[in-house]
């Protein structure tokens, strides 16, 4: 479910990246919404699969720290490749990790 998401992710952000009139940002961003209802709670979902049941407050705690403390150098990031590149720069950026993070995702063996 992860991987489907985050593929999903990606294509919706070269959707961004490629859109050359206002009206095609609509349908990437109808598709924003969809992913970010129907996928984001498989993430949490995987800490619960990969961490012993007495470890589970604590993995959530330390994922949702994780995501509090990487959201500020994203966003430097993105702030600083729009402005160096223009729009499409920080859509491109997020597809290409989020492609990267899937084959990374695909890596880790999950217990059976």
């Amino acid at each position: 479910m992860i991987v489907a998401g985050w593929l999903i992710y990606a294509v919706i952000y070269f959707g961004f990246a490629f859109a050359s009139e206002r009206w095609h940002i609509w349908v990437p961003y109808a598709g924003y919404g969809l992913y970010y209802g129907a996928f984001l709670g498989a993430s949490s979902a995987l800490v619960a699969d990969l961490v012993p049941d007495r470890l589970r407050g604590t993995a959530y705690g330390i994922f949702n720290a994780a995501l509090g403390v990487a959201a500020l150098p994203a966003s430097v990031i993105a702030g600083v490749l729009w402005d160096w590149y223009g729009p499409a720069a920080p859509f491109l950026f997020g597809a290409v990790i989020a492609v990267i993070a899937t084959i990374g995702l695909l890596m880790i063996p999950l217990k059976k």
